[in-house]
């Protein structure tokens, strides 16, 4: 191996631009250090930074950015301060982030993320991971593999990584015993087996001292493998396989300057093109040609995996965000049901049937989570029956969308098998998935054009559809204030229907109970059966506790705008309470009664209502004259 570069002073001042030249043309590695706590971590990537006589990114960066002749200094790098500066971050609590770092040498530049060791922070070594093409999974030669270990080495494999390095770590502590190193590694050997990773370089060494880190260790004579930067330049980053597929463009936007140019901008992330080859939009399905391929650096003749190019097309068809230009010939899949595995990451647990936005690529989607089939327990590989997931929870369950997303699975491409799930509320990144299969009923099942629209429905009973949604707290009057609208519009000859909620409960909605995922069910039958009334034309009153924003605005989200009309029935708890006219919150009081909200489950206020009644300042019957007074002056 040779030896790593050092960018000094001297080396900058004699050619510059060679230099940055060489460099630009170096290949990229990134990779992750991960494992459990104290494994040495921070000392490894503090060692390989050192040893490998970096400069820091932002002096690169500034480097590169500048063509002039530089007379800075280089800086000498003291590995105990340095160390001791990463042991001080992390005391600190700052590495509970991933933290990158970059180096390189003269064979390759390399962006390192050091991963927190902590079960709880699993979300940001999946962050790290999610972009890494070789895992460092360390392991303190005194305590062997622990669950930590278990738990990031089937991360890695379930996030793609191919490429693991076993690091078993602090061997000067063990006196360099080969038996040590061996039983570790076939300790890891059988578990790696059973989680399908067939493949792993186990290298001996010592962070601190710096044991076949950059150079090989005479205290481990019995080594013969690479040392570990070695290991890290030789090993292949193929990009052969995803040139060789057929092309995956996702755009991410429409590049339109001026009214004769409309381009379609994004990363190719499999495949090549040229002008004249034959494309695909999905998920719309529509055909055309290439006609150029457009650069800053002017047009080309070819574009291949990894580049950033626009694309404009022979023919004018809609392609838009979130659309996927590919191979024509050779399409990826576009469907709203699909099977895959879920990394919770998220304190608040998933709400099944909850819906959260999907980001898959540049499409953005509206996604609601079933029941897991498993979770999976990832000491034993045991698959346990769960009802939800928490947080850093491993499950596998039944994802649908609103509308069809264009995907691969996950194990043939990272860039269309992966996404995230999003709160939509506090847009707090809450899962990461990664997509098996679609399922068959979402194949076999295609929407049925009818021939009577939803506005001749509407025209046919001169009125505008509207859903009118009630919410408020247990005895705030939700009912009998719908009860009085209703009866105020059918004497004016419109069109109505009032779903009430024990009504619903009695039929429709009786095998639910009163449980957080029940309550979310509950909500969207019920908002598919207003969505269905209001396609018919009628005015539909629905008077339902609805506890939770994300479940109102899932239903606004079903109905077109202006539709849905948010009717808060504002009566405070301690009003609702003495009431209490069904003897529900002296139930809940005692005990008897549990979910009950207000009590021990939370009611979420709407925060923009389109309508707010204050039961406290006006009666049922003025309530209702209002509603009806601003619902058909809007309509």
């Amino acid at each position: 191996m040779s030896d790593p570069v050092y960018v000094t002073d001297a080396l900058i001042a004699e050619d510059i631009d060679a230099y940055l030249v060489s460099h630009q043309h170096k290949t990229m590695l990134r990779f992750i250090t991960c494992g459990s706590v104290d494994d040495g971590k921070s000392t490894l990537i503090g060692r390989l930074l050192y040893d490998s006589k970096m400069i820091f990114e932002d002096q690169l960066t500034a480097l590169e950015s500048d063509s002039r002749r530089l007379g800075t200094q280089g800086q000498e790098i003291d590995f105990a301060l340095l160390v001791d500066g990463l042991a001080a971050e992390r005391e600190q609590g700052i590495t509970i982030d991933v933290a990158y770092r970059f180096f390189n040498t003269e064979k390759r530049k390399f962006i390192v993320a050091d991963c927190p060791g902590h079960e709880q922070y699993t979300r940001n070594m999946v962050t790290g991971a999610s972009t890494a093409d070789l895992a460092v999974i360390l392991i303190d030669a005194r305590k062997g593999v622990l669950a930590q270990t278990r738990r990031h080495s089937y991360l890695v494999h379930l996030l793609g990584i191919r490429h693991l390095v076993l690091a078993v770590n602090k061997m000067d502590l063990v006196d360099y015993s080969q038996d040590v190193f061996d039983a570790i590694v076939a300790e890891y050997s059988r578990f790696a087996r059973t989680i399908g990773i067939e493949h792993f370089t186990a290298l001996p060494i010592s962070g601190f001292k710096g044991d076949n880190i950059t150079v090989r260790s005479p205290k481990t004579p019995w080594y013969k493998g690479p040392v570990l930067v070695e290991h890290l330049e030789s090993v292949a980053v193929d990009t052969s396989a995803d040139r060789a597929g057929p092309l995956r463009m996702p755009v991410q936007w429409v590049n339109r300057p001026n009214l004769d140019f409309r381009g379609f901008a994004g990363l190719i992330a499999s495949g090549s093109v040229r002008p004249g080859d034959a494309v695909r939009v999905l998920p719309s399905g529509k055909t055309s040609t290439v006609a150029r391929i457009v650069t800053l650096d002017g047009d080309r003749d070819e574009a291949v995996a990894g580049q950033s190019v626009t694309l404009t097309l022979a023919d004018e068809i809609d392609c838009s965000r979130g659309d996927v230009i590919a191979a024509a010939d050779a399409p990826p899949e576009a469907a709203d049901q699909f099977e895959a595995t879920l990394v919770w990451l998220d304190d608040e647990a998933l709400h099944v049937g909850r819906s959260y936005w999907l980001k898959l690529g540049t499409q953005t989607v509206s996604a609601t989570v079933q029941q897991p089939k498993y979770a999976v327990n990832v000491n034993t590989l045991e698959h346990l029956a769960a009802k939800t997931l928490d947080l850093n929870a491993i499950g596998v369950a039944e994802v649908t969308t609103d509308k069809p997303l264009v995907f691969e699975p996950y194990a043939r491409s990272r860039t269309l098998g992966g996404f995230i799930l999003i709160d939509k509320l506090t847009n707090r990144t809450v899962g990461a998935g990664m997509i098996h299969f679609s399922l068959r009923r979402a194949q076999n099942v295609h929407w049925q054009a009818l021939d009577v629209s939803r506005d001749q429905h509407a025209r046919i009973k001169n009125q505008k559809p509207a859903v009118l949604w009630f919410t408020g707290l247990s005895g705030a009057g939700k009912s009998t204030i719908a009860n009085l609208v209703e009866k105020k519009l059918h004497r004016m000859n419109r069109h109505t229907f009032l779903l009430d909620g024990d009504n619903v409960r009695h039929g429709l909605n009786k095998d639910l109970g009163f449980t957080e995922a029940d309550r979310i069910e509950n909500i969207r039958r019920v908002g598919e059966v207003a969505k269905l009334m209001a396609d018919a034309g009628l005015i539909v009153l629905t008077a339902f506790i609805s506890p939770f924003r994300a479940e109102r605005e899932m239903v606004r989200a079903m109905l077109p705008e202006g539709e849905f009309v948010e009717v808060f029935i504002d009566t405070p708890l301690a009003e609702a309470e003495a009431r209490d006219v069904k003897g529900l919150y002296k139930k809940a009081r005692s005990g008897a009664l549990k979910n009950f909200t207000g009590i021990d489950s939370p009611y979420e206020a709407p925060d923009n209502p389109e309508i707010r009644i204050d039961t406290t300042a006006m009666t049922p019957e003025a309530a209702a004259s209002l509603i009806v007074d601003t619902l058909l002056g809007d309509l």
